[in-house]
Formats: structure tokens, C-alpha cells, sequence
């Protein structure tokens, strides 16, 4: 395995990468045998690991069809992943036939299965572009031809802001997303923890550490603080299991998922 990591979006499939071992979490194709290994760490780290990724998964599902219900027809997925089942188009679609969703990762492979994947898909756009650098997001050409800024977005950000670490100031990053929002529009996250298990967390971080992006676990009160002035929906910023449940989910159940989860609204 390479010590050293490949390039921001540069494909090298010696190095364990975080879009590929989230693939072979979910029982995906798409990862290779350094992806594994690595996963497999991770797995052992954390018994549940498998268990909080589909959990991870059921919320971003939740929240996509409460917010097409809610009338929002645009939805920017940024560090979406590599595809599949049930992608954010498919269920907003399946509410609103005409809601449009833009897919942004930074990741090459990421961008390529995407772009294959989204071939016949009517509304639905995936770009190369850097999270760390917002404006670059904002400005793009596919971004401002799919999406309508004066009118209400979802901004997706799933399991993907603990890959930014601190030196690169999430908080900053994500204050530039939201203020690119009009009125009404959503943001919706995941966050890994830095509360629940700590010491299963710290287990987890350290296998991350040498893969494609390494890990940064946040408290309630950093994580809340990614949304800015953004209201909070009920139930608040709680463990991703607990976020409007289609079944009853106790807390016992549900601290051993320790990633956050939350929808804000911009007033």
C-alpha cells in the first residue's frame, strides 16, 4: 500500500479511498483490494460500522422525501459518493418528476460512475468540484444552469463534512454555502461525533488516517454550529436513527450510531 495519497480527485487504486470503502460497506462493486483491507480495519474497529453507514444511508433517504414533500424541487448533493440504490433523484423524483439535483464530488472515479449513471436521467447533473472551495461549487457553469439560487435549494452534505479537516475551516466554508441560499431553503447533514463512543470513534479516526481523506469527529456544539442561523427542524441535531423514525427507535438503539444528523431551515 502507497504511503503517500494521491492528488485532490487524482485516481489511485493503491490508496484506501473513503468513496469506495463506503461502496463496500453497502455491499457495492466498486472498490478494490486496499479499499477493502482498510474497510475491514474499520469494521473491526467498530462492529456496528456497517450498521451506522445504512442507518447514514436511511436518513439521507428520510430527509430527501420530507423535503421534496415540503415542495423543495432543487437539491445540491455535495461529496455524494459513488452511486446506489435509492440516489437523492431517485427519491425526489418520486415525489416531484420535475425536481432537479445536482451531484458534486471532488473524487474523479466518483464523477465518472456518476456522469454514466445520470445518462438518461432527466433533471439531474454530477460536476467535479472541491468542497473546500465553495465558490468554486457556486460558480459553476452546470450548478448555475440546474439550479434557480433565488429560490429555495436543499444543500445536501452526508457523511462528508468530517472529511474536511480543521485547518481547512469547515465553519467558513459552510457559512459561504448558506449565504448563496435564498430563503426557505434547507441544509441537511450528517456528522461523525466526537460524544457518543468516543473511544470506538478514536478507533475508527485512526484507521482513516491513512486513507484518501482522514476523519475529523466534532462535538454537538461544533456540529451545530455548521448551521450557522439555520433553524433547526424537529427533533433537532440528534443521533441519525432518531431523525423522524419510521419505526420507534430507542436511544439505547441508537448511540451506538454516532454520527449527528439534522435539517436547518434559512428563514
Amino acid at each position: 500500500m502507497s504511503g503517500e495519497r494521491p492528488r485532490l480527485g487524482e485516481f489511485d487504486p493503491g490508496v484506501p479511498n473513503i468513496a469506495r470503502m463506503y461502496d463496500y460497506y453497502l455491499g457495492g462493486k466498486d472498490h478494490y483490494e486496499a479499499d477493502r483491507a482498510r474497510a475491514e480495519e474499520a469494521i473491526v474497529a467498530d462492529g456496528t460500522l456497517v450498521t451506522l453507514i445504512k442507518e447514514n444511508r436511511a436518513f439521507l433517504g428520510r430527509a430527501v422525501r420530507y423535503l421534496a414533500e415540503q415542495g423543495i424541487d432543487q437539491f445540491l448533493d455535495i461529496g455524494t459518493g459513488l452511486p446506489t440504490q435509492q440516489n437523492v433523484h431517485q427519491i425526489a423524483q418520486s415525489v416531484n418528476p420535475d425536481a432537479r439535483v445536482v451531484y458534486v464530488d471532488y473524487d474523479g472515479q466518483v464523477v465518472a460512475h456518476g456522469r454514466a449513471l445520470l445518462a438518461d436521467s432527466a433533471g439531474t447533473r454530477m460536476v467535479q468540484a472541491d468542497l473546500r472551495r465553495p465558490r468554486e461549487i457556486l460558480d459553476h457553469p452546470e450548478v448555475r444552469r440546474s439550479l434557480d439560487f433565488s429560490r429555495p435549494v436543499a444543500l445536501l452534505l452526508v457523511a462528508t463534512l468530517h472529511f474536511v479537516p480543521d485547518a481547512d475551516d469547515p465553519t467558513a466554508i459552510m457559512a459561504e454555502l448558506r449565504d448563496a441560499l435564498a430563503p426557505g431553503s434547507h441544509l441537511t447533514l450528517t456528522h461523525a461525533s466526537a460524544d457518543g463512543v468516543p473511544d470506538v470513534v478514536a478507533k475508527v479516526v485512526e484507521v482513516y488516517k491513512q486513507t484518501s481523506a482522514p476523519g475529523t469527529a466534532r462535538t454537538r456544539e461544533q456540529v451545530t454550529g455548521l448551521f450557522g442561523d439555520f433553524e433547526l427542524l424537529d427533533p433537532g441535531l440528534v443521533w441519525a436513527p432518531l431523525w423522524r423514525p419510521e419505526r420507534p427507535v430507542s436511544m439505547q438503539e441508537a448511540l451506538p450510531i454516532w454520527f449527528y444528523a439534522g435539517v436547518g431551515r434559512k428563514s
